[in-house]
């Protein structure tokens, strides 16, 4: 018979002395940072520890890799209270769109339904998350933390339910209620397929966005009914982009046999940003019947792009890169 160890809970004291000097330090590692982005359900980028929001200074502020929005995080080890709550709301007010994460040790039911009802009340460009940390260990193994979730967003309910009111107020064109009937779809082909990669607010756009692991970077998913095509791509949209691109195009062929696919190297002389992207041509969108396939297609498609992408976009430093034009001008 299988011996099996014992769960024990360690109290957070143990581990992290304080808030300010333990805590929040540890959090905003990368890999723990991750560990909380799963919980929640985002991809986080951490931008400053202990910066002035307004009047307050808020833990750990990050940046939603998908969406570029800001993303507040407000520690506590301790019980919640109302000073913190405070804060949360007056950080809230000040920014146009934000996701608020409040972790704590422990939620008093006030406080938990406080956040219910605010998710509740306002629109899409607010999220507020309630979430109780906790350690546990077996034996004498390493602490591992747990976040329990107490309270979230319905974003499902919330977006199909605005979703709906646009439609009633003819505020989507035909061209855009069919966009966001194709996204809904694709949304719960990435949730049946349990995808690594996040489904997002269904859009009414003829693309949609989704996070590799840094901002002003995203992969995309893309329909054409008039060109009769679908594609997935990476977006390059930093400041930085046209050396991005250029740095990546050195690694071409490793990157297109990692893939096993030859792709479109689109550097946009004329824009700022530059992509690499893929199409499934000779597809038409709105042929219904075939969104199973062209669903599956770009879920494969989105999966490869993580995987090859996401640890080269991460290592990417502009200082790299030396445009040989600019250096042949000088001379």
């Amino acid at each position: 018979m299988a011996t099996l160890g014992r769960l024990e809970r360690v109290d957070l004291r143990a581990i992290w002395e304080t808030e300010a000097q333990h805590f929040t330090p540890w959090l905003a590692q990368e890999d723990n940072l991750a560990i909380l982005g799963e919980t929640v359900g985002i991809e986080l980028e951490l931008e400053a520890q202990e910066k002035n929001v307004g009047p307050f200074r808020a833990d750990i502020l990050c940046k939603d890799t998908a969406t570029n929005d800001w993303v507040l995080i407000e520690n506590q080890l301790e019980r919640t209270d109302h000073i913190h709550l405070g804060q949360l709301l007056t950080y809230a007010a000040g920014l146009q769109a934000v996701t608020i994460v409040w972790i704590s040790s422990q939620f008093t039911e006030e406080h938990r339904a406080t956040l219910d009802w605010l998710n509740d009340i306002t629109d899409e460009r607010f999220r507020f998350f309630g979430l109780e940390v906790e350690l546990w260990r077996i034996g004498d193994s390493l602490a591992a933390p747990k976040f329990n979730p107490v309270s979230k967003p319905n974003d499902w309910s919330r977006s199909v339910a605005q979703a709906s009111r646009r439609l009633e107020d003819e505020t989507l064109t035909e061209t855009q209620a069919n966009y966001l009937r194709y996204w809904s779809a694709f949304r719960d082909h990435l949730i049946g397929a349990n995808s690594g990669n996040r489904p997002q607010k269904p859009s009414k756009d003829s693309w949609a966005s989704y996070g590799i692991g840094r901002t002003g970077f995203w992969l995309s998913t893309s329909l054409n009914t008039k060109d009769r095509r679908i594609g997935v791509e990476l977006y390059i949209g930093d400041e930085s982009a046209k050396a991005y691109f250029h740095l990546l195009a050195r690694e071409q062929s490793d990157i297109e046999a990692e893939m096993g696919l030859p792709l479109d190297w689109q550097e946009l002389p004329e824009r700022k940003g530059s992509r690499i992207a893929i199409y499934k041509e000779n597809t038409d969108p709105a042929d219904v019947n075939d969104w199973p396939n062209q669903h599956a297609w770009m879920a494969d498609m989105l999966e490869r792009f993580d995987r090859t992408f996401r640890r080269r976009v991460k290592a990417l430093n502009s200082d790299d890169w030396n445009d040989e034009r600019d250096e042949a001008a000088a001379e």
